[in-house]
Parts: C-alpha cells; structure tokens; sequence
C-alpha cells in the first residue's frame, strides 16, 4: 500500500509538471493585441497589423511636434546657379549637413554640397550625378545615382566613388532616388522614372528594391507609380515608401525576418509625396512636392503637425549639435525647423 500510495503521488506530480509545461507553451504562441489606430477616412488599419511583436528600440527622449511649424529659411544655403534645379537628399554626417544639388539640363547634372558648423556652403564633391543620399555604418555616402544609373558609395572626404548595385535582371535602374540603410546593411532604394533620361537604359516598370548584404537585389514592390521617399521605422520592424504623384500616399511594409512583407496604404490623398524622416518615436515627417508642404504623421496615420514653405519642397532630415534640427531640402532651398526631438539622419 505504502508503495502504490508514494507511485500515485509521483505519478500526480509529473501531470501536474506536464499541466503548468504545456499552459507555458500555449501562452508563448499568443500575439499581443493590435494597437488602435486612427479614425481618420484616410488611415487604414496597417498600423494596426505591423504594430505586433515590434522589436526593443532605444530610449527616446523629447516631444513630438504639434500644430503649425515654421520653417526657417538657410539664406547662405541658396542656390548659386543660374539653371533651375533642386536641392535633394539631405543627410547629417558628423557636424556638417550634405545635400545632392542638381539642374533639369545637361543630363540632371549634379553635386553634393556640404554646409558645415559655421553656416558656410562649400562643394564636397563635383559631377557626382547624385539624387538621395544616406550614410553607412563607415560613415560614407551612399547615394542614388542617376549618372550611372545605379547605387554609388562615396567617400565624402575625398570624392572617391565605388559601385553598390548597377542592375537587376539584367538592366539597368531608370534613377535611383531616395535610401534608407538597416542597421546591417540592408540597402531599400526607390527607383522612380524622373531623371530616367540621365543616361541609356532601365526598368520596364518603376519599383521598390532591396539591397541584402550579400548584394543580392530583389524586388519589394512594382505597384507604386513613381516611388519616391522611403524610410525605416526606429524598430526597423517596418519600411515606408511614398509615390504615386498627384495621387499619392504612404505605404507601409512591416518586415519580418528582415525581408519586407505585403505593403497597405497607411495614408491616402497625398499631393506629389517626396522625401521622409523620421523621428526617435516612430513619427513620419513627409514633404509635398509642389504643395511646398511638410505633413508630420503618427505611426498609426494620424496627421499631428504641418509646415508650409515658399518653394517645392524635396526632403527632410534630422542633424545639427543635438540632432533636433529638421533641415529641409527644396527648389535651390534650405530650411530648418528647431524641435524638440531627435530623428534619423537622412
């Protein structure tokens, strides 16, 4: 009896071990529940969806902005040329901010201009034929290319050049546009038709691409007419793309595994969409072409602040001592916006 009673309490213990195992194992398969998002007619529910199980992100500190911004005019930054033109593609490397500047003429000529601590503009590099810039864990450029039609690495230091990426499938891009680099190297460009005329060649459709660290290219979307601005989320959880000119908007992919899934309309109604930032708390900061307009969104949509200017507008990005600084790239413009919240670089 003693031994069938201490084999009926073994016995009890291991099902009552195997009971608590599998309540365990059966709570590590639930998702959280989706964040609420906006009501707003023009927000779908992407937030919603890519908001899931989004990675740890450093500590963010500031404010996000509210309401009407003012945007204050570079003098020293005006453009010098004659050539109507843009600014493009700004990007803050250690205390100077660099930004592409090119003309409609003679092939969209180009340079990458550099306005450092002091306020003063001097040239960084002659004929790059850049468009977007960004800046790699080396500290170098990688800019959009529309001279030689693919993705270049420059060493702002010495203007030396090497190639990223020249083709896929066989082609040549039309002219890649804006950047947006993870934390290991993944390169996502957009590659719109604008300065499709630079040189020879292209894509039969605009697109959306990724660069994997092996330089492998793939397709992430040929949908978007025109893609332009593009962005990744502080988490690197989601990637943003903007385009479709006149008809614009705002699409989200939430990636997984570090590859990009199927992308929703995040917003809608957006006139000619150009370049983006984003700031420590996920917000997006999205210009308006020739509505010479910024529009600041939430993650889930939700339009927050907004700033107009007196030319096109083009890009944005974050830099100067505390990273609070919202410079604007425009039609031979600069603008900056003091904030109170620090953001990508480029």
């Amino acid at each position: 009896m003693i031994a069938t009673k201490k084999a009926a309490q073994k016995n009890l213990l291991i099902s009552s071990l195997m009971v608590g195992l599998l309540a365990t194992l059966a709570g590590c398969d639930k998702k959280p529940a989706d964040a609420p998002v906006a009501s707003d007619a023009v927000v779908s529910s992407a937030a919603a969806e890519i908001s899931v199980a989004a990675p740890a992100v450093a500590a963010c500190d500031g404010t996000a902005p509210a309401g009407e911004l003012t945007p204050v005019r570079i003098e020293a930054a005006n453009t010098t040329r004659t050539e109507p033109g843009l600014f493009e593609g700004p990007v803050w490397i250690k205390d100077s901010l660099y930004f592409s500047d090119f003309v409609f003429t003679n092939g969209f000529s180009s340079r990458i201009q550099k306005l450092d601590a002091s306020g003063a503009v001097t040239t960084a590099i002659e004929d790059s034929g850049s468009n977007g810039l960004a800046v790699d864990s080396n500290g170098l450029l990688v800019a959009g290319t529309h001279k030689y039609k693919s993705l270049s690495r420059f060493n702002p230091a010495t203007g030396e050049r090497s190639s990223v990426v020249e083709q896929f499938n066989g082609n040549v891009f039309n002219s890649p546009n804006d950047i947006a680099i993870a934390k290991d190297g993944t390169i996502y460009f957009t590659d719109p038709a604008f300065q499709r005329d630079a040189a020879p060649g292209g894509q039969e459709k605009t697109g959306v691409y990724r660069v994997a660290v092996d330089g492998t290219v793939t397709l992430v979307d040929d949908t978007i007419s025109n893609p332009n601005g593009i962005a990744l989320s502080p988490a690197e959880d989601v990637l943003y793309v903007n385009g479709g000119g006149e008809q614009g908007l705002l699409r989200a992919y939430p990636i997984v595994d570090g590859v990009p899934q199927t992308g929703k309309d995040l917003v809608t109604g957006l006139t000619i969409p150009d370049g983006m930032a984003i700031d420590c708390k996920g917000n997006i900061y999205l210009t308006e072409h020739i509505a010479r307009q910024l529009r600041v969104y939430t993650p889930a949509g939700e339009q927050i602040a907004q700033a107009s200017t007196d030319a096109n507008l083009t890009n944005a990005a974050f830099g100067g001592v505390e990273g609070k600084t919202l410079y604007l790239t425009g039609a031979g413009s600069l603008w900056k916006i003091e904030l109170n919240i620090t953001g990508s670089a480029y």
